[in-house]
């Protein structure tokens, strides 16, 4: 059977290309092959032209997740309480939903009970994150700043309650927000943020 030939492919992801390589067949006869084989739950279609195997989607863990929620839209970095969640700094646990900041488009992408979530923002303030273990994400305090941004326009909610605010820095958090709409610092002012130390 071809797809057992698909198992040599050592990627995270492959695309037409690589399933034309390793299964002898032009790369329009792959796009059909990739095509029938989501079909059957044999592949996982994280974007056009981009593909796992089914074994290699259901075991990859939260750092290749990332890694895979970043080139669903790019540029983006994660952040809002996906980014929280992951510093621990929020009692809300996300599962399969995923969390992400991008200067293109607000847009949304279901992925076999995974959803891939991203917001916009102005180019301006597409800073303050970093890359870590392969993937980009928000320091704390820009997923914060991020959050009430976005909140000010009202395209977002968050559990302020459900925060371990001891676990920011408040000036960071001054800092990044210099650069925001009045609209956002005075959310962040209101919710105590503009308190140093």
């Amino acid at each position: 059977m071809k797809l057992l030939e698909l198992h040599t492919i050592r990627k995270l992801y492959f695309g037409y290309e690589e399933i034309a390589r390793v299964l002898g067949i032009s790369p329009a006869s792959a796009r059909v092959s990739a095509s029938r084989y989501v079909r059957q739950g044999l592949l996982v279609r994280v974007k056009r032209n981009m593909y796992m195997l089914r074994e290699v989607w259901n075991a990859v863990g939260k750092a290749e997740k990332f890694l895979l929620v970043n080139m669903g839209q790019t540029p983006s970095y994660i952040s809002l309480m996906t980014a929280l969640d992951y510093y621990e700094i929020t009692t809300q646990v996300q599962r399969d939903f995923f969390e992400s900041v991008a200067i293109k488009r607000t847009k949304e992408i279901r992925i076999d009970g995974s959803v891939f979530r991203y917001s916009k923002i102005a180019g301006n303030l597409y800073f303050g994150f970093k890359k870590e273990k392969g993937f980009f994400i928000a320091t704390p305090e820009k997923a914060i700043v991020d959050a009430f941004y976005l909140m000010s326009y009202g395209r977002y909610a968050l559990d302020i309650s459900a925060l371990d605010t001891d676990k920011l820095d408040r000036n960071e958090i001054i800092r990044l927000s210099l650069e925001f709409p009045s609209k956002t610092k005075a959310m962040l002012k209101k919710h105590g943020y503009f308190k140093t130390a």
